[in-house]
């Protein structure tokens, strides 16, 4: 079976020279893209990610320019010497050169004369294999020396059923050069008979896939990577809304006091999450009975994310609980909050608000640190209480936190939420004034509901419709007659 790839033997002809010719420019302009791709592929925080895409482009690239010296090969016609001038059974001398003279790929080849052990190379044979030219082509039975030793088994086969059964061979194998290199090289061939069907050589095809197989290799890899740091992302998110679900009282339940029988306080609350960033997660709120029987109400945010916020969470929630049962007011309280905060192993900033809330009198007393300020609907309409000064938990020693009074009657409703459910803090820290009143409108809505669990659903549907980049806190106090 003659072999197709020796010019003393017949050939397919190429395809139209004008059809290739469009071809190398389509790949030609496909790889300028690809480069340009490449070069815009820098690292942006996720270095797994990066890596992945990076991997991607490589591969990418690297297959383009393999196409491109192939049809520069096809438009060639033959491969680049003196083919014409080579005897019967001489071995295919390899073009890989395009032409500016780069260099254009791997691909050698070589036949075996089975009669008269004659051994051919092509040139870029002898460079896959890391052989100089001047040594000379390695027999068939000096060929194993170069073979990998796991793939030793496997080039045994292919080369014996392609001279003993005559079965054309098409594997891959490892390649250790003398250099020590390893490569990787996709074999194939087939025999050549003679008149009598006897095999009388074996030519093959190398082509050196090292490259191509390291390319694929690192994009494994970097998948991988990927896939398990998603794994872990999905961990952490489950263990840091685990432990904010065992911190945080319930959203949907209400606290209700009635200090000396006077004034009752109706509670609920609802947490919005991101949908863009699942790790967020620093966004709390509490409410607690003390002794005194007055109600702690608390909502802040934290710039820490996933596990660690949960981990801050916790320890805050800690503090605040264990100095308000102790009589601490607001100001002093978000103090010691700012102290516990600078002082921690982990130091993080964040937003808080702090109140108390007697029934008796029916005086809520509360401080903010670089937090939105409460809002109090009454007869139907709504407004921003005036804050108090205080700067952000954790940013400056020593911060004094000033304290306000407001006066709450019967039927007011209080509402307090964290920054993110009016997206962006304004000069008030109310918000921005769109989403503020936005969120003042809902008067009516809110004066028309049986309880603060009501409320606090018309809030959340209101606000948690559209696509959030942050998490949100809303809470609604709502004073009983």
């Amino acid at each position: 079976m003659p072999s197709p790839l020796f010019a003393d033997r017949p050939a397919p002809q190429p395809t139209e020279r004008g059809t290739v010719e469009a071809l190398i420019d389509v790949t030609r302009r496909m790889r300028g893209d690809m480069d340009a791709v490449r070069r815009d592929t820098v690292a942006d925080g996720d270095d797994t990610l990066w890596r992945w895409r990076r991997a991607l482009c490589d591969l990418a690239v690297h297959h383009l320019d393999e196409l491109g010296g192939h049809l520069d090969q096809l438009r060639a016609g033959r491969p680049a010497g003196a083919m014409d001038e080579a005897p019967a059974g001489g071995a295919l001398t390899d073009s890989r050169t395009t032409d500016d003279g780069a260099a254009a790929g791997g691909v050698g080849s070589g036949e075996w004369n089975l009669l008269t052990d004659e051994v051919s190379w092509s040139d870029e044979l002898y460079r896959i294999l890391g052989r100089a030219p001047e040594r000379g082509p390695l027999t068939l039975d000096e060929l194993p020396s170069l073979v990998f030793a796991e793939d030793e088994a496997l080039f045994t086969t292919m080369v014996t059923e392609c001279l003993i059964d005559g079965r054309p061979m098409d594997g891959e194998l490892r390649l250790v050069r003398a250099d020590g290199q390893l490569r990787t090289v996709q074999l194939t061939g087939e025999p050549v008979l003679d008149t009598d069907g006897c095999t009388a050589s074996m030519w093959a095809v190398v082509r050196d896939i090292s490259e191509l197989r390291r390319g694929e290799r690192a994009l494994r890899e970097s998948r991988e990577s990927l896939r398990q740091e998603r794994r872990m992302a999905r961990a952490e998110q489950r263990l840091a809304a685990e432990l904010r679900e065992a911190v945080l009282p319930s959203r949907q339940g209400s606290l209700r006091l009635s200090g000396g029988g006077a004034v009752a306080l109706d509670l609920a609350a609802r947490h919005l999450s991101s949908s863009s960033n699942p790790l967020s997660g620093g966004d709390w709120y509490d409410a607690l009975e003390l002794p005194s029987g007055e109600a702690l109400l608390t909502v802040g945010d934290l710039t820490e994310q996933g596990v660690a916020a949960a981990s801050s969470l916790a320890m805050l929630l800690g503090a605040v609980r264990g100095m308000a049962v102790a009589g601490i007011e607001p100001g002093p309280l978000l103090a010691h909050l700012n102290q516990l905060l600078e002082t921690s192993r982990r130091p993080a900033l964040g937003s808080a608000l702090c109140g108390r809330y007697d029934p008796v009198s029916g005086s809520f007393a509360w401080a903010q640190a670089g937090h939105p300020a409460p809002l109090l609907f009454r007869d139907g309409t709504g407004r921003a209480l005036t804050p108090p000064d205080g700067v952000l938990l954790g940013a400056t020693s020593g911060a004094a936190y000033e304290q306000a009074d407001v006066q709450l009657l019967p039927g007011d409703l209080l509402v307090l939420h964290t920054d993110g459910l009016t997206r962006a803090g304004g000069a008030d820290g109310a918000g921005t004034g769109a989403e503020r009143d936005r969120l003042l409108a809902l008067a009516p809505r809110l004066a028309g509901a049986r309880g603060a669990r009501e409320c606090a659903t018309v809030i959340a549907e209101e606000f948690g419709q559209a696509e959030r980049t942050l998490d949100a806190c809303v809470m609604v106090a709502r004073i009983g007659d």
